[in-house]
């Protein structure tokens, strides 16, 4: 079902961030940070996976996220929902249903037999795809599913996620340049700002966080094993 209400962004990145601590999606340890892909650390860590598990917030904010793409982008705005695989395949099938729209998915890479495929689903020459996605960090992830969607014929010019990061000053800019717009629930300093509310964690923590949202890159320099 097509949700009808719009609450204010505000109200929805409040309250995003306040259901992400609810479930410990939020991760906050800046005695032992945690390693990224890239092999950089972090003080924090969020896994908005978890939100499969948990059905009512779940689909609260599905319904954020449908409702904050109809208000950006248009209610007529998309003929085809994809998924990135892999954290983005649930969330992608959960706003399809909610537009009444198709579903497909996006792999990494070719399967490597069959059809060799990368997108699963059927996706048509002209269709206008939302790339659903869980987070996104510094934006360069999705462009080669980005890349993908195009190369069958099909435009993507939006993509969608529960968290954005907002601490790389280059995201936009990495997918305006491919033109994708963003559209996202909360970020780091939502969550953040809900966490000192109600101080979910001590205060040196927070404030550490805080020194690392800031300049991340400094930080993690400061932190890089010699070698």
């Amino acid at each position: 079902m097509i949700p009808s209400s719009y609450p204010p962004t505000e109200e929805i990145a409040r309250l995003t961030a306040q259901m992400l601590l609810d479930i410990e999606a939020v991760n906050f340890n800046t005695r032992e940070p945690y390693i990224l892909a890239s092999g950089l650390p972090s003080p924090s860590y969020i896994d908005c996976r978890k939100l499969i598990s948990f059905p009512r917030i779940r689909a609260t904010l599905m319904d954020f996220l449908t409702v904050t793409v109809m208000r950006n982008a248009g209610l007529e705005a998309f003929d085809n929902i994809a998924g990135g695989e892999t954290a983005g395949i649930p969330f992608a099938a959960l706003v399809a249903e909610r537009m009444a729209l198709p579903m497909s998915y996006v792999r990494k890479k070719p399967k490597g037999y069959g059809r060799n495929a990368r997108i699963e689903g059927a996706m048509r020459e002209g269709q206008r795809v939302l790339l659903v996605e869980d987070l996104t960090t510094d934006g360069g992830s999705k462009l080669s599913f980005v890349d993908a969607i195009r190369e069958t014929g099909a435009s993507c010019a939006h993509t969608a996620v529960i968290f954005y990061y907002d601490i790389f000053p280059e995201t936009r800019t990495t997918l305006g340049d491919h033109g994708v717009e963003l559209h996202h629930l909360c970020t780091w300093w939502d969550v953040l700002a809900e966490a000192r509310r109600r101080t979910a964690f001590d205060a040196e923590t927070l404030t550490e966080v805080e020194t690392f949202l800031r300049d991340p890159r400094a930080w993690q320099e400061a932190r890089r094993s010699p070698g």
